[in-house]
């Protein structure tokens, strides 16, 4: 499972998601609902982004939902998460998740795969930021995404 916001998805995440694919089989891409952040996308957007995305792989599924990840995780029959890393400060944030996750859910295992370093320095947050200041996003998404990040703070500016 490749848990996140995704919001938006960004070339990175889809970097992660291929790689991840070298070394299994299926992967659940699951849109989580962070208590600390207030997404620009609602869960059904993201959800049609990534499905959009990833429409042609049969072993990619994605999903949503909100709660503790090892409950979901128990739910579904999953112990294999997929973290992606960019930089030292995301090591400590995912390293103390990982350690929590695993008190909680001992059978719990965790791989941190890095981006290529053309998206080491990407993060949603950034590419929102950008497009939110009418910057070009379109090196950093998906083309449809930038459609929908520019569309998005359109309606923001029209209020």
């Amino acid at each position: 499972m490749y848990p996140g916001s995704f919001d938006p998805v960004t070339n990175g995440h889809i970097d992660v998601v291929e790689r991840s694919l070298k070394f299994i089989d299926k992967l659940i891409i699951s849109i989580i609902r962070h208590p600390s952040k207030k997404p620009l996308f609602t869960f059904k957007e993201r959800f049609e982004m990534l499905t959009d995305i990833f429409s042609d792989r049969k072993n990619i599924a994605v999903e949503y939902f909100d709660g503790l990840l090892i409950d979901y995780l128990e739910k579904k029959g999953v112990y294999l998460v997929i973290r992606g890393l960019r930089a030292v400060s995301d090591f400590d944030y995912e390293f103390q998740m990982v350690l929590t996750n695993r008190k909680m859910l001992s059978t719990i295992e965790t791989i941190f795969l890095t981006p290529r370093e053309e998206y080491l320095y990407l993060s949603s947050s950034t590419v929102k930021e950008i497009a939110r200041l009418r910057g070009p996003v379109e090196k950093f998404v998906p083309a449809f995404v930038a459609d929908k990040l520019k569309e998005k703070f359109n309606e923001v500016s029209n209020y």
